[in-house]
């Protein structure tokens, strides 16, 4: 009998945010690797359970990649959506750990049936800032403490450690998911997926104020006008920032509509791969508290041998930078790094991919995860 291990989190909850996806399949596709009987738990609340694209979403996701029914949402008043309550209690009560990724998975009896809970941030900073405040404690109710971000407890990361021991974990791809493809003929067309604001509030704290993607993004809004190769991001923003969106495209980035080329895993993985590289801009609350933040998508990047131009988060104390993976804090760093990547293009290619298998393949990122949250 293989052994059991939970996932909890929320693809139901985001149906046709397929990078989000990504970042939950990467753990079910990586533990299902590694010999693990996988569950992925999410939960429906309100209006929304009356919705019934969300549970197709969920259904059609796992069937693509072969996790077959192993899934489950809860619904208001007890009901379950795919594997039944009972055999969500049984499984949980077998497992060696669940995975609680953002404290988002709730119900109460299946959390105290797991043996152990492992607690997974991955958005550093938010929830320890809210937790110092007074605000929230997400982290309640898990025995292990787990974080992407990386930096945490480093003199200059301003993250507060809240009294808990943080296993500190990179973010996993699963290789054989993310195959190199040939270089995308024609200039070279740096793209990326993300949304402009994202699902929290700027958050003030020790006298500084941390923001989103939004607020960097600004700062770096001037780079297709002054650096020669192509910008185009598939944008989630909201139609009443549409003076927002009409600057940007004003100043040369090309915008599309994320639920038109990345609404499917599928669809995700080929806007990516069809890309030449990536340029990563952070959240501000990544970037300002050196937190060592690297995106989920930008390993997808690296996988499929394109390379990353990243806003700096502290990833240069974390890895080899340079080749692959080129790091920027100033619009002029930036324009450096993207003339870099186009004068030597099939280098960066190729370390890209040698970075993906060093450091972030699942084989490797989930062992030792595993090894550190069940000692």
């Amino acid at each position: 009998m293989r052994p059991r291990l939970l996932i909890c989190g929320c693809i139901a909850q985001k149906p046709g945010q397929a990078g989000h996806t990504w970042q939950y399949l990467q753990y079910l596709l990586g533990f299902k690797r590694l010999g693990y009987d996988v569950l992925f738990l999410d939960r429906l609340e309100g209006d929304v359970v009356r919705d019934d694209r969300r549970v197709r979403y969920l259904a059609r996701v796992m069937h693509e990649f072969g996790l077959g029914d192993a899934w489950s949402i809860g619904l208001d008043g007890g009901a379950h959506a795919g594997v039944s309550r009972s055999e969500v209690l049984d499984h949980a009560a077998g497992a060696e750990l669940l995975v609680n990724v953002m404290g988002f998975y709730t119900d109460h009896d299946v959390l105290e049936r797991a043996p152990r809970r492992l607690f997974l941030d991955t958005d550093p900073g938010f929830g320890q800032m809210w937790r110092a405040l007074d605000l929230a404690d997400i982290f309640a109710g898990h025995e292990v403490h787990a974080t992407i971000g990386e930096r945490i407890g480093a003199p200059d990361c301003t993250i507060p450690d809240c009294g808990l021991r943080w296993i500190v974990t990179r973010q996993p791809v699963v290789l054989d998911a993310w195959p190199v493809l040939p270089a995308p003929a024609g200039d070279v067309r740096f793209t990326s997926v993300a949304s402009w604001r994202g699902a929290y509030a700027p958050i003030d704290y020790g006298g500084r104020r941390y923001g989103l993607r939004v607020h960097q993004f600004r700062r770096f809004s001037d780079l297709p006008r002054i650096a020669d190769a192509r910008f185009e991001l598939a944008l989630g923003i909201d139609a009443a920032e549409h003076e927002e969106a009409g600057r940007l495209r004003s100043r040369g980035w090309a915008l599309v509509d994320p639920s038109r080329v990345a609404a499917t895993p599928s669809g995700y993985r080929r806007y990516l791969q069809g890309s030449s590289a990536e340029l990563m801009v952070a959240k501000g609350m990544y970037v300002d508290s050196q937190s060592g933040w690297f995106s989920e998508r930008s390993i997808c990047y690296l996988a499929s041998g394109r390379p990353v131009l990243a806003q700096d988060t502290g990833l240069a104390e974390l890895y080899p930078v340079g080749s692959g993976l080129i790091t920027f804090s100033s619009l002029e760093g930036a324009v450096a790094g993207v003339d870099s990547i186009r004068h030597e293009y099939p280098r960066h290619a190729s370390a890209a991919r040698e970075l993906a298998e060093a450091y972030f393949d699942s084989d490797r990122v989930l062992s030792r995860l595993l090894a550190e949250a069940l000692a």
